[in-house]
Order: C-alpha cells, then structure tokens, then sequence
C-alpha cells in the first residue's frame, strides 16, 4: 500500500472536501485492502503486506494536520496487524519514510516556505527505500524507517516533535 497523496497547508484552509479526499487515499483505502486480503493469507498460513506510512504520521510538521492523521492512522493499524497476524503466518511491515526524492516530495516541499531547515532536511533515494522494505520483508521485520537519521525521530518521538513543532518549516498556505 504506497498510494497516497500529500497536501501541506494550514488546517483552517483545507477544505472538507479535500481533507476527505486525502483521508479516503492515505487512510481508508489501504484499510480497506488490507482488509480484503487478510482473510485469504491468513487461511494460507502465510503472506505479507507493506503499508507505506510516513514520519510525519509520527512526528507532527506544521501544515501536515490531515495528512500526518492519515498516517499515523495507517501507522497505528499496520503496527497492530503486525502483532496480531504474526501468528497467522502473515507479516506487515511498516515503512516510515521521512522525505524520498520523488514527485510526492518535490510537490510537498514547494507547499513550504523555504528556509535554512527546510533546504538542511536530509533526503533519501527511493532505490536504498525499496532494498530496506525488501530486506525488511525477507528479515520479518516490523518496520522500516528511512533514511536512517530519521530513527532518532522515531525512537525520541517527543523530543522531535517539539522541535518539529517549534522550528519546523511554516506551510505556505
């Protein structure tokens, strides 16, 4: 489950509209595949799903209130299916990529304004994120965070979100 969308701005100016629109793709849609295929893989005995979530479902950034819901929502579920499944032959990884060069990275880092941060952010390269989920999948780890530095984050979730949330790049709109 890798779909998903990314819109930075400030809660007061999204529209319903659109925040359903991101909740239904980032959330509800790979709840729902999940669902679906559970039931076939754990009567097999065996089977693996990848959520591809995201750090700012873990670590609040400004301008990120529905998105960062969206995936700490599928963050929280994946992790649970994990411990559940587990038994059942089935694994789930949780991938929590903090920003990937793509176009989902280029598009949300023009939604902020630009600032010495912002710029400082360590980016990471999609082909090292697919060999760790790969590993990970053959290992029958949990979970994936990338690129490494953002295991800080991830382990001191308080501390980075204090620092997110104090001196984190500001959402254009």
């Amino acid at each position: 489950n890798a779909a998903g969308f990314m819109d930075v701005r400030r809660l007061e100016r999204f529209a319903w509209s659109d925040a359903e629109w991101l909740l239904d793709v980032d959330l509800l849609a790979p709840l729902r595949l999940l669902h679906a295929v559970v039931p076939s893989m754990s009567e097999r005995g065996n089977g693996f799903v990848v959520n591809v979530t995201s750090m700012a479902g873990r670590v609040p950034l400004r301008g990120c209130s529905v998105y960062g819901a969206a995936k700490a929502g599928l963050s929280m579920a994946s992790e649970i299916a994990h411990a559940e499944l587990a038994e059942r032959g089935v694994r789930v990884v949780t991938v929590y990529p903090g920003p990937v060069a793509s176009r989902l990275e280029a598009a949300a880092r023009a939604q902020f304004e630009r600032s010495v941060l912002a710029r400082a952010v360590p980016t990471g390269q999609a082909r090292a994120l697919a060999r760790r989920v790969l590993d990970a999948v053959r290992d029958g780890r949990a979970r994936v965070v990338y690129p490494s530095i953002y295991e800080l984050g991830y382990r001191a979730v308080n501390l980075a979100s204090r620092f997110a949330l104090a001196r984190g790049p500001e959402p254009v709109a």
